[in-house]
């Protein structure tokens, strides 16, 4: 269903608007560099900021724009069952490639609550990519809260691992690789996935730097895995440096470098530290130009 490199697409800001022609530029060069995908409404997209209004705009007019070039995941999850069903509903008129569902977060559910939140969440016949991301919901599923949840609920197909457990990494892929598509949410551990027998990725950092890691997925399934790391070595800091803040501020920033869209967040995000617009201009420079946007 997923290959390669998906890209989690920020939402520019001009003025506390949304900045369309920013946007459009963005998805072009994206697609210009390889990406085989999109996100639109993840966690780096600010949408727990953005108004009903806007998700909708941004979903017509990225699906637009797109216009099947690349996959298309739409992010609906919620921890209010009935929100995440009308987000649902509202992305299925879109007939996005899936839906990007995150586990309810702050309320925890236990295993009879969450298979019933992605129970109701199949009945819109799209394919389910579960969210899993313990460091913002607070809640890190063991392995047979998944296999329950597997078992119960067929439209899930593919898991988003956001997870920093390589010992769970391993074990979900060794048990349940016959059975979903797993993909990697955490940009620093792109070659790790890789080796796990990953082959997407769901990438924030693709935002500047989707040239590094399409070439990496290249060079990985073409067998040059030396190469990949070599690669992979060479954008690595920046890569890191790019959450040294919480996203998708850093990213923001490095766009505005890049000219391409402003640093401009909407609040409750704030603006980064001098620190870390100096840390993060000193490495943009450091950088080769041919690994990133």
């Amino acid at each position: 269903m997923f290959k390669g490199v998906l890209t989690a697409l920020i939402t520019p800001f001009k003025d506390n608007k949304i900045d369309f022609r920013a946007l459009e530029v963005l998805i072009e060069k994206q697609l210009a560099a390889g990406v085989s995908g999109f996100v639109v409404l993840g966690t780096t997209a600010e949408t727990p900021a953005l108004n009903e209004q806007e998700k909708q705009d941004l979903i017509k007019f990225c699906t637009e724009k797109i216009n099947k070039r690349a996959k298309i995941i739409i992010g609906t999850g919620s921890n209010n069952t009935q929100a995440m069903l009308k987000n649902c509903e509202a992305a299925s008129k879109y007939n996005p490639d899936a839906l990007l569902i995150v586990t309810p977060y702050y309320n925890k559910p236990n295993l009879s609550g969450m298979i019933a939140h992605y129970t109701l969440a199949s009945q819109f016949n799209t394919p389910i990519v579960l969210y899993h991301i313990p460091g913002r919901t607070g809640q890190k599923l063991s392995l047979k809260f998944f296999e329950e949840l597997l078992n119960n609920v067929p439209q899930i197909q593919a898991v988003k691992e956001s997870c920093y457990d390589i010992s769970h990494l391993t074990e979900m892929s060794v048990k349940f690789s016959s059975r979903i598509e797993y993909l990697c949410g955490n940009d620093d551990l792109w070659p790790v996935f890789l080796g796990l027998g990953s082959r997407a990725i769901i990438s924030a950092a693709a935002n500047t730097m989707a040239p590094l890691f399409v070439k990496v997925y290249t060079l990985f399934t073409g067998g040059k895995t030396q190469e990949a790391m070599a690669l992979f070595s060479q954008g690595y800091s920046l890569i890191k440096a790019s959450y040294t803040e919480v996203n998708p501020t850093c990213i923001k920033y490095l766009l505005s470098l890049m000219n391409l869209a402003s640093d401009e967040v909407r609040l409750p995000l704030g603006t980064i530290s001098d620190e870390s617009k100096k840390m993060l201009s000193q490495l943009y420079l450091q950088t080769s130009k041919e690994i990133l946007l």
